[in-house]
């Protein structure tokens, strides 16, 4: 069964980060992979909701597959990389620190969210 909801939120995850990265860097010309850090913010203030107060079922459906499928670190270093490669220092460095920043912020406000609840 767990593997089954993890495949369901992954097979939504996936395509939903696909179409939202698209979505956003269409509306921003700047070297900044604003796509990918929204996808990331987003995942982890979902993930904060979902981990304080789903139960097991609900984390390994949300959590683990559909926010496991939306967020992705590897994009985000791959074009952290590139940025640097192309000379944009200072935005592969607004890359980290705002992610890194506004992601956990995300995942802390996620977190009394879903605490709530």
């Amino acid at each position: 069964m767990t593997f089954l909801l993890v495949l369901l939120g992954g097979a939504v995850g996936a395509p939903a980060r696909y179409l939202t990265d698209l979505a956003v860097q269409r509306r921003h010309d700047t070297a900044l992979p604003w796509g990918t850090w929204t996808v990331n913010v987003v995942g982890s203030f979902a993930l904060g909701v979902v981990a304080a107060s789903g139960p097991g079922w609900l984390v390994t459906l949300a959590g683990t597959g559909f926010c496991g499928a939306l967020t992705t670190f590897s994009t985000f270093g791959y074009e952290t990389v590139r940025l640097t490669e192309e000379g944009e220092t200072a935005a592969a460095v607004a890359n980290v620190v705002g992610s890194l920043v506004a992601g956990l912020t995300a995942a802390a406000l996620g977190w009394v969210l879903g605490s709530a609840l």
